[in-house]
């Protein structure tokens, strides 16, 4: 769907320059999603391989692979091409789709709409859950159960409900110390 090199915003990177890579399809289907656009890949033209794989330069060590779920297609020779460049290649996935390619870093996060395969639970290196409403801080715990110990934790306010749902994450994070507030600071900063 599109390229662009930003500054991680989110997550156990935040703040690290990185080039994405916005692939177009998606049918888990958020109500919040904020890159609804990316959901229906044949709004996107296709972008050969050979393409994909110059876009990065080599200015940039992380490229993220995000959606749209970037699943519904075989990573693999993506990743696999951008390796052999010598880039880190880091996902962002709801898990909804089985594995492919080969990932240096995996953030999990979770969508209700469609729940994440069981494998992607010792796979993931960072588990982040978007906080909507109360009830997301349950579903959040339940998720943690489920990844091994070393999981980096995040729970991050939905953009549009932050500053009635900051309060409310603070107090979860009082009592419940293993978690990190996760902000999307490139929307403060005015990043992509």
């Amino acid at each position: 769907m599109e390229a662009f090199r930003t500054v991680q915003g989110e997550g156990a990177h935040t703040g690290r320059p990185s080039f994405f890579m916005r692939i177009g399809g998606c049918d888990v289907g958020c109500h919040w999603c904020d890159v609804k656009e990316s959901w229906d890949a044949q709004r996107h033209p296709l972008t050969s391989l050979d393409e994909l794989l110059e876009l990065p330069g080599n200015q940039d060590s992380i490229v993220v692979i995000t959606g749209g779920e970037p699943l519904m297609w075989d990573m693999g020779p993506l990743t696999e091409g951008l390796r052999a460049r010598g880039f880190r290649v880091h996902l962002e996935t709801s898990g909804a789709y089985p594995v492919t390619g080969s990932w240096d870093w995996v953030c999990l996060s979770p969508k209700k709409t469609k729940a994440p395969l069981v494998e992607w639970y010792a796979l993931a290196n960072e588990l982040k859950v978007i906080i909507f409403n109360d009830d997301d801080f349950k579903w959040a715990a339940a998720h943690a159960e489920q990844c091994s110990a070393q999981i980096e934790l995040f729970v991050q306010p939905e953009w549009s409900r932050r500053d009635q749902n900051i309060p409310k994450i603070i107090d979860f994070l009082e009592s419940n110390p293993q978690w990190r507030l996760g902000l999307q600071t490139h929307k403060y900063i005015g990043m992509p």
